[in-house]
């Protein structure tokens, strides 16, 4: 597909990166880049002028006229992670143990999404370590053969050298023998 951006990383598993030189050969290739790069004096000029508040919501043109008048920011109310049973007063208040078994299933459902999340990234990291080991093996082997590959190519360049040698020898035997 074009345009399609494939990632070759596997960064639960990737190492080196903390390893001398490999920072600084990567703000080289950074520095390359931008040496070949020629910016223009404004290289935006042909995009309109940017609407900076098209994808401002309510809650956020709210929240900057509180900056901007300097006003503190709400107390996060924690009531949402807190389990209370109804006051002694409405112990017998149907909607207030409604409110209260409400809270515990939405506080559940938080907890579920949590640890849905934590075992699709152990999944992750699970799969991405497998999935390392096994390049590590097939390297190791591509190694391996590439090594026997060429010890054989040096085995046969040394036997050519060899018959060559001999039927150098042969011939001066077969030539010598002629002169007689």
């Amino acid at each position: 597909m074009a345009g399609e951006v494939v990632v070759d990383a596997l960064p639960y598993f990737d190492q080196g990166y903390d390893e001398p030189g490999v920072r600084e050969a990567a703000l080289a290739l950074v520095e390359e880049e931008t040496r070949r790069y020629r910016p223009t004096k404004n290289y935006l000029e042909y995009l309109p002028p940017p609407n900076y508040n098209a994808f401002e919501t309510e809650i956020m043109k709210t929240e900057f006229e509180r900056m901007q008048a300097r006003l503190p920011m709400d107390m996060m109310s924690m009531k949402r992670y807190e389990l209370p049973q109804p006051s002694a007063g409405k112990m017998t208040d149907v909607s207030a143990w409604n409110e209260a078994v409400e809270n515990s299933q939405a506080q559940l459902e938080h907890q579920a999404l949590r640890k849905k999340i934590q075992e699709i990234n152990w999944n992750r990291k699970n799969e991405q370590t497998q999935a390392g080991g096994k390049l590590r093996d097939l390297e190791e082997r591509w190694v391996g053969l590439v090594s026997k590959n060429y010890e054989i190519e040096r085995a046969c360049v040394e036997l050519e050298k060899e018959v060559m040698t001999l039927e150098n020898k042969k011939t001066k035997q077969v030539c010598c023998c002629k002169f007689e």
